[in-house]
């Protein structure tokens, strides 16, 4: 029996769509059963906007570092929730803002959207000071806590990874900047960057990559500490794809070498 290219396609589409579910059923249990303590917490702006975001914290003695992690263009997804959750059990206070609160059908942000299709352009719209503002918000309610010292690092993801690098030129106050496969600001706006920049790239994505040879030279001249690496054999977001269950090789070995590397940086902060 022969099967047609449209019946065909409509057998991959679904099947891809049952190994995505798949996975983020995986995600929703690893965060069900996680032992640590999160929350979700409003935070007000300083023009009285509300910031939802959702907190995990580890099971330390003393107050800890806090880090702050921007989402993807695809929102406050359970895959982010899932990074924070294993910041945490390495040791930090992680907080993960909604960008997108308030912005979503009838006031709502992520989870609003009927469509996964349609995060990508309302994320694409916010403006960038109010993007500023939320974080500029969430940085002094973490600080604020007690459970936390006096170190905030930011880090972020593909679109989030652009905000932390926009970020760093805003800021004066955090500790470091860890950016994932995000694009670089304007090299004029480096040398506003105050706190230290680590890079974490893919090898097959040059849409990103092209730019950081000027960036790292405009840092350097700058005396502006950017330290990018470049993880063999991977794609684009391949933390994400790391972080599966049905990771290849050298997206598990770049996984690896990721966190160890992020860890023992905010360690050493």
């Amino acid at each position: 029996m022969r099967i047609s290219h449209t019946l065909m396609l409509g057998i991959i589409v679904i099947g891809l769509l049952s190994i995505a579910d798949a996975e983020a059923d995986s995600i929703k249990t690893q965060l069900e059963v996680s032992p640590r303590h999160s929350e979700r917490v409003k935070v007000t702006t300083s023009d009285e906007r509300i910031v939802n975001a959702f907190i995990v914290y580890p099971a330390v003695k003393e107050p800890a570092t806090a880090v702050i992690v921007i989402h993807q263009g695809r929102g406050l997804t359970n895959w982010i929730r899932l990074v924070a959750d294993t910041l945490a059990a390495e040791g930090f206070v992680a907080i993960c803002p909604d960008l997108l609160s308030g912005m979503g059908p009838d006031g709502g942000g992520t989870e609003s959207f009927d469509s996964r299709d349609d995060v990508p352009w309302a994320i694409s719209e916010l403006p960038p000071s109010q993007v500023k503002s939320d974080l500029d918000a969430i940085q002094k309610y973490v600080r604020n806590l007690p459970s936390t010292n006096e170190k905030v690092a930011v880090s972020g993801f593909c679109w989030g990874g652009g905000q932390t690098f926009s970020y760093a030129v805003h800021s004066t106050t955090i500790a470091a900047s860890f950016v994932f496969y995000g694009p670089a600001p304007s090299t004029e706006d480096i040398p506003k960057i105050s706190a230290p920049v680590y890079g974490f790239y893919a090898e097959n994505d040059n849409r990103i990559n092209a730019t950081i040879d000027a960036t790292k030279a405009a840092a350097d001249a700058a005396n502006i500490i950017y330290e990018p690496v470049i993880y063999e054999g991977v794609g684009h977001a391949f933390l994400m794809r790391g972080m599966a269950e049905d990771a290849n090789e050298a997206q598990k070995t770049a996984t690896k070498a990721v966190w160890e590397r992020w860890v023992s940086l905010l360690r050493g902060l």
